[in-house]
């Protein structure tokens, strides 16, 4: 029983590792949107064998980041800017939402008090990791909606999250932007801390929406860099 439960670890172990491996190369534009791939080619560019990569195919499919294209193989899910849009546009009323609760609720939450301590800094104490600082973020924003108390919205939010995740982090690789990311967050949790829902909300949104801009800009950049490298 105890070697049926190893070799089912180490399975699952090379599932998840092909899972991140081949994400992550999405992330880096390594593959490219629209990018038609296929089992084996991508069995050697990993270095993992067909059944643990077919689970992590599975898993980048239900996601959102691959799709199946019947006797040809695996596609990398081409940009759709205008289904980017309507998930920030829902991303943003969720956590409006949020904010309007936190601005109502008279507790105070430690939760807002850690997330000052990560914000609220000087410039020569911030974080420029764009992968540390895409994680802080994540955890901000998720954290907002976390503790406004509402399960089934939270569980929506996360899986928006997650399909937004690999645009949404090129927003960091800029420190202009990670500046700006950290003066703007300490400006809506001051606000929240305030309880002025109206001033929160409009920094919430403004917010998100100039990422959304900046991310788009990136994103085309990169595309292009891309291009210009295949075509060199």
């Amino acid at each position: 029983m105890s070697s049926i439960i190893r070799i089912h670890s180490e399975f699952a172990s090379l599932a998840e590792h092909a899972y991140s491996q081949i994400k992550q190369k999405i992330f880096d534009f390594e593959l490219m949107p629209g990018d038609l791939i296929s089992e084996g080619n991508l069995s050697k560019l990993i270095a993992v064998s067909r059944t643990p990569l077919r689970q992590a195919l599975q898993q980048l499919q239900h996601g959102g980041f691959i799709k199946a294209i019947p006797k040809v193989g695996w596609q990398i899910t081409p940009l759709n800017f205008d289904k980017l849009d309507e998930f920030y546009d829902f991303r943003i009323l969720i956590e409006l939402h949020a904010v309007k609760v936190l601005c109502d609720s008279n507790q105070a939450h430690q939760v807002l008090n850690d997330l000052q301590k990560i914000w609220l800094k000087p410039k020569s104490k911030r974080h420029f990791n764009s992968l540390e600082i895409g994680l802080l973020d994540e955890q901000f924003h998720i954290s907002l909606v976390k503790i406004a108390g509402n399960e089934e919205m939270l569980k929506t939010y996360s899986e928006i999250t997650e399909r937004i995740k690999i645009i949404r982090r090129l927003d960091f690789t800029q420190s202009e932007r990670i500046n700006t990311t950290y003066e703007e967050h300490g400006q809506i949790i001051t606000a929240i801390m305030a309880r002025n829902t109206d001033e929160a909300q409009g920094l919430l949104k403004a917010h998100i929406e100039q990422s959304k801009i900046e991310v788009r800009k990136i994103t085309f950049g990169m595309l292009q860099d891309a291009k210009n490298l295949s075509i060199s």
